[in-house]
């Protein structure tokens, strides 16, 4: 992990982007000179161990971006913070979030902050970890040594068709607005990414599916996830929501699609998929 700071810098507290409090929506993605962010902080009284400092290489050019974190609590004035969802959902303007664009080079520090948070200790013996010198981002214990690297969780999402051409979307019961999305879940310990599939399907949604095919993976650092795409065929059983993640689950046409998840997300660049008749 490099510990050199550049003179620009993301600033992040916890899962947001903390921005200065009068920037456009449009400019999101630009970094926040350092100078002014340290100014903003001593005036908050934010001691330093409620600081982290770090930069990493970056995606595509690999160069270094510098990042500053702070600590959950009031963000400090003269600036706002921002979810990480809604930045996605404005940059993106109708296309899917790629990891070589801005909006990539910030899940990417997002995923690193909210892991450098959660590894302040070892997972093996309980003492203190350091960035570890000769690894480009781990963290590395004071005592037995143990290295931890970012943990990436991988989840299969999938849009399910019928003879009709129809897609199952579902409404998971964390969703606000009446929105409903495609099945998905994480993969589980000895399974295949097949087997999560049909066993994530039958689970929150009741029937059997056939026929499945890869279409493309996205990060998806909430807090460290990969998600990976897939279609479908129904291949038996009548859609029933489980009651538990799911409220409801349904079949839909072209032509009674519901709420769906905004621009920028794997989700919505599948169910487009399917809506332009592209799958």
């Amino acid at each position: 992990m490099e510990n050199n700071i550049k003179d620009s810098v993301y600033l992040f507290q916890g899962g947001t982007l903390v921005v200065p409090e009068d920037t456009p929506e449009d400019q999101l993605q630009n970094q926040i000179d350092i100078n002014l962010v340290d100014d903003l902080l001593s005036k908050a009284n934010i001691k330093s161990e409620k600081i982290d400092r770090f930069s990493i290489k970056g995606l595509g050019d690999r160069a270094l971006i510098s990042c500053i974190s702070i600590d959950s609590g009031e963000v400090p004035k003269g600036l706002k913070a921002v979810p990480i969802r809604q930045v996605m959902n404005v940059l993106c303007k109708g296309i899917m979030a790629e990891g070589s664009g801005p909006i990539g080079q910030i899940f990417r520090c997002c995923h690193i902050n909210q892991w450098r948070r959660e590894s302040r200790f070892c997972g093996s013996c309980g003492a203190p970890n350091i960035d570890a010198e000769k690894e480009d981002i781990a963290r590395q214990c004071t005592v037995c040594g143990r290295l931890e690297f970012p943990r990436i969780s991988p989840a299969i999402i999938v849009v399910v068709v019928n003879d009709k051409d129809e897609i199952l979307l579902a409404k998971n019961a964390k969703f606000t607005g009446g929105m409903y999305s495609l099945i998905a879940g994480f993969n589980e310990a000895g399974e295949s990414l097949e087997d999560s599939i049909v066993r994530e399907i039958k689970e929150e949604a009741g029937i059997d599916v056939k026929d499945l095919r890869y279409i493309r993976s996205q990060s998806w650092p909430f807090p460290n996830s990969l998600m990976l795409g897939f279609t479908a065929r129904h291949s038996s059983g009548e859609p029933r929501a489980d009651g538990i993640e799911i409220e409801d689950v349904r079949w839909f046409t072209r032509e009674n699609i519901p709420n769906i998840p905004g621009y920028g997300s794997v989700s919505r660049y599948l169910i487009d998929l399917w809506f332009n008749k592209q799958l």
